[in-house]
């Protein structure tokens, strides 16, 4: 692999992952003093930008308005000690269009938690960046 055993993932690759996987993490910071925040959520791909859907009346809904995140995937091989993450950072703003509302109405993206998670919310890449990590070729007894 390019550096060693970690490998840099091209844009488009990381977008490839984006589109054929469903569950992430956003990370926000709820408060302008407050700590860091990590919440997992399934998202889909809509107009090149990550969509989540939330409770408007949540902390993570509040948090999601005209806010910066992060927005990371990722996946493992534990047999094989390979594993892969793509970040996402940009804005995160509630979709208001009526047009592009009723079109994510006819997705897949349906809440996995209950109660009211009628916001949609647009994650939109500004800096999509992701790697691949093998330590396949380690010795065994550094995993103990």
């Amino acid at each position: 692999m390019a550096n060693g055993l970690i490998e840099e993932l091209a844009e488009s690759e990381c977008l490839a992952l984006l589109k054929t996987h469903h569950f992430g993490r956003v990370a926000f910071v709820q408060q302008a003093d407050g700590p860091p925040m990590i919440m997992p959520l399934n998202y889909l791909v809509h107009a090149e930008a990550v969509v989540v859907r939330t409770d408007p009346r949540s902390e993570l809904g509040n948090a999601l308005r005209d806010a910066p995140v992060s927005f990371e995937i990722d996946g493992i091989d534990q047999q094989q000690r390979t594993g892969w993450s793509v970040l996402v950072i940009g804005p995160a703003q509630e979709i208001v269009d009526p047009r592009e509302l009723e079109e994510l109405h006819q997705t897949p993206l349906l809440p996995w938690a209950a109660g009211d998670r009628s916001e949609y919310v647009r994650i939109t890449p500004e800096l999509v960046t992701g790697r691949r990590i093998s330590v396949a070729d380690l010795p065994s007894h550094w995993f103990g």
